[in-house]
């Protein structure tokens, strides 16, 4: 007879585990299905996280884009009322408007420096000895 044989054949024998050995066993595996049950909450609260700071972002880029548009349209809009000259000042600043938006969106992505960030630095290669000298 095979030991394969011999083992599924035992006939409701103890495989020669105690119930300290069994409890013991059990409590081991609690743990680990805790310990992996930790792990998957923390990266589910990980995820969540990301997920609303990405639509934190995406409420300030769209936010930066009308309301860039609004002021250049109501800007025009003003300009037209008080120097009476019809829609031509609303369509230009409405125009002007929709650039900054964009210029906005494109600043807040990473795509665009900065203005204070241009004016403080310099190009590579040059420096303020340089620039004395040159003056």
């Amino acid at each position: 007879m095979s030991n394969s044989t011999q083992n599924n054949g035992s006939d409701g024998q103890d495989d020669g585990l105690s119930q300290a050995e069994l409890a013991e066993r059990r409590d081991r595996l609690n743990r680990q299905l805790d310990d992996r049950r930790v792990a998957d909450e923390k990266e589910a609260l990980a995820r969540s996280k990301s997920d609303t700071k990405g639509y934190a972002q995406a409420m300030k880029i769209s936010s930066e884009f009308i309301a860039g548009i609004v002021v250049g349209g109501g800007i025009g809009w003003v300009l037209d009322r008080w120097l009476d000259t019809g829609p031509f000042g609303l369509i230009v600043f409405l125009l002007l408007g929709f650039a900054a938006g964009v210029l906005n969106v494109l600043r807040s992505a990473g795509y665009v420096a900065e203005p204070e960030r241009k004016i403080g630095e310099m190009p590579k290669g040059t420096s303020k000895t340089d620039e004395a000298g040159s003056k």
